[in-house]
């Protein structure tokens, strides 16, 4: 996850409910809390190592988080704890798990076939750019509030239309966003009492941190076109075993 993060910006993120969910046991909601710290800081080491390079544009980060982190802290603190559970009889967990399944497939489909995105070569906003800054900006903190993800398959191409950044920068101010986003969100979780298991966030931080930096190591030297499709059809394998396993264990209750 800390690698596929440092080097593309996006999608090693993904991987963090399921791993936590599928192979530690961890309840649904509960690991999308622990995503939140993960991710953030993460992104916050990848942040500072893209920062040396000058790849971080602060003005973007800036506008883009503001609505981003109010609509994430907002969710994690009133929205995700008030869902009902079950939703007309479907458990809160499987639809939880289900809404990171199709997030994956599109994750995975934005790393396999990127769009071609035209940079505003201005760099500056009019009012119809703004607007799609700003609802587009809170729906990566709705996503990211509820998920647990960072949404960098999102922030990216936004960030090249719209402030006509090059990859690399982009990909280095998406994990700044990111870092803000997902660690604010996760002060969310602290409010309403989340439980920590130490022990498993510990070890499992220190592993991210680890591919993090090796991944913003080797994306100063290295073109990261092939490490992305190959992550998306992963990605896209995880999330459609995802889907047919939450699918399965609706249909079968």
């Amino acid at each position: 996850m800390g690698l596929t993060l440092g080097l593309i910006g996006a999608g090693g993120s993904i991987l963090t409910v399921p791993i936590f969910v599928y192979l530690l046991g961890v309840k649904p909601v509960m690991a999308t809390g622990y995503s939140l710290l993960i991710v953030g800081s993460a992104a916050l080491m990848g942040t500072a190592r893209y920062w040396q390079n000058s790849m971080v544009n602060l003005r973007a980060a800036a506008m883009f988080t503001v609505p981003a982190m109010l609509t994430v802290l907002a969710t994690r603190t009133y929205i995700v704890p008030n869902i009902p559970d079950p939703i007309a009889g479907i458990p809160k967990d499987n639809i939880l798990m289900l809404l990171f399944a199709v997030l994956m497939i599109l994750s995975a489909m934005y790393m396999l076939s990127p769009a071609k995105v035209k940079s505003n070569a201005s760099h500056r906003l009019d009012v119809s750019s703004a607007t799609k800054l700003i609802f587009g900006s809170a729906g990566v903190g709705l996503l990211t509030g509820m998920v647990g993800a960072g949404g960098g398959f999102l922030i990216i191409p936004t960030l090249i239309a719209l402030f006509g950044l090059q990859v690399k920068e982009a990909i280095g101010t998406s994990l700044a966003i990111i870092a803000i986003n997902s660690l604010v969100g996760f002060t969310g979780d602290l409010s309403v009492g989340i439980q920590l298991d130490w022990a498993l966030l510990g070890a499992f931080l220190a592993l991210t941190l680890l591919g993090m930096w090796v991944g913003t190591t080797l994306a100063t030297r290295m073109e990261g076109a092939k490490l992305k499709k190959l992550f998306g059809m992963f990605t896209l394998l995880i999330g459609i075993a995802v889907l047919a396993k939450e699918l399965y264990t609706l249909f079968n209750q």
